[in-house]
């Protein structure tokens, strides 16, 4: 099984890691990974999939 995860990360109170930590710390592995942003006004947003 495989789940799409969009990861962003604004400042380190905004944004969503835990989600993803979450999902490795049960089994899941990240099988690949590609960013959706430049890195622009210190942004940064990436789709991972991960499989179980």
């Amino acid at each position: 099984m495989q789940k799409a995860v969009i990861v962003y990360f604004f400042t380190d109170k905004k944004n969503n890691l835990e989600e993803l930590n979450n999902l490795l710390s049960e089994g899941w592995k990240v099988v690949s990974q590609r960013a959706m942003s430049d890195g622009g006004n210190n942004a940064s947003i990436s789709l991972v999939i991960v499989e179980k």
